[in-house]
């Protein structure tokens, strides 16, 4: 049998086109036709489409997503001063952008710095800052009162408390936080408990803590509602042409319409933290 050239120097037709193209150069499609490399074309995959698989069931040991619980913030260099508006006094607390809203309830944490008076020997210490007190006495799980060993200024119409509580066992923590009615500074009692629940925190309730019994001693931490926002307007290019910033926020230093007797601050040291009543997840929420 004859062998066939090898086409050095021929020239072939394109089956596409119909010009000319060295006959090396020539290659061959799916459907038979004879193209230049620079007109060929691969066959299209819808042509020929995969059978339709269904996607597996689901993975092994699957849980549901579980809503991460809000985490504390860090602020800046002394973030807090003093102030008094119209409800009265405030902690003024400065977080450029915070998400912070009105009615949210912060809790103050890992102050290092006392606020002093800028023109008296008066101060606002770290304990009166972060609320940070101690159990009188023993509580059960359904006590509506209980007292504590130090009068820091809790709000006489109600707010918010934790109790820190660690499981000697599983070494989770089991905080436990509280919403009380009345708050008597005289006695110390805080009266009216609601058990087991949770404070608002950039608009959001995270899942109720759990009621249990606490003994003496144990740590308690106060938070403070959010009365309004210190706002200011930029300017932007684009739409809209002007936009809100709130660069700080007011906390109630109490619900009596009392105003400070100086001005405090701007303190509170490096690395402060503001967040949620509650910072520790328990062991139900991991």
């Amino acid at each position: 049998m004859a062998k066939f050239a090898k086409g050095k120097h021929a020239l072939a037709i394109s089956d596409r086109s119909g010009l000319a193209f060295p006959w090396r150069e020539m290659v061959t499609e799916w459907n038979g036709a004879f193209v230049h490399y620079s007109e060929f074309e691969r066959k299209q995959p819808q042509l020929e489409p995969r059978p339709f698989v269904a996607d597996p069931q689901g993975l092994e040991k699957a849980r549901p997503q579980v809503a991460p619980l809000p985490t504390p913030d860090l602020l800046e260099e002394n973030p807090i001063t003093t102030n008094n508006i119209s409800i009265g006094s405030v902690y003024v607390v400065t977080q450029p952008n915070s998400r912070i809203l009105v009615n949210d309830v912060v809790r103050l944490m890992s102050i290092k710095s006392n606020l002093v008076s800028s023109t008296t020997a008066l101060q606002r210490s770290i304990q009166e800052l972060e609320l940070s007190t101690t159990l009188a006495s023993n509580i059960t799980s359904t006590d509506t009162s209980m007292t504590v060993v130090d009068d820091l200024g809790f709000y006489t119409n109600g707010g918010y408390v934790v109790i820190e509580k660690i499981n000697s066992t599983t070494g989770f923590f089991e905080n436990e936080v509280i919403e009380y009615t009345a708050y008597n500074s005289g006695t110390k009692v805080l009266s009216g408990l609601v058990r087991g629940t949770n404070a608002p925190f950039r608009g959001v309730s995270p899942v109720n803590t759990t009621a249990s019994s606490h003994d003496a001693g144990a740590k308690i931490f106060g938070a403070r509602l959010v009365d309004s926002l210190n706002e200011t307007t930029q300017s932007q290019a684009g739409q809209p042409s002007t936009i809100t910033i709130a660069n700080s926020y007011n906390l109630k230093e109490n619900d009596e319409g009392t105003l400070f007797l100086d001005v405090y601050g701007p303190g509170g040291g490096l690395n402060c933290l503001a967040g949620p009543v509650n910072n520790n997840f328990t062991s139900t929420n991991l």
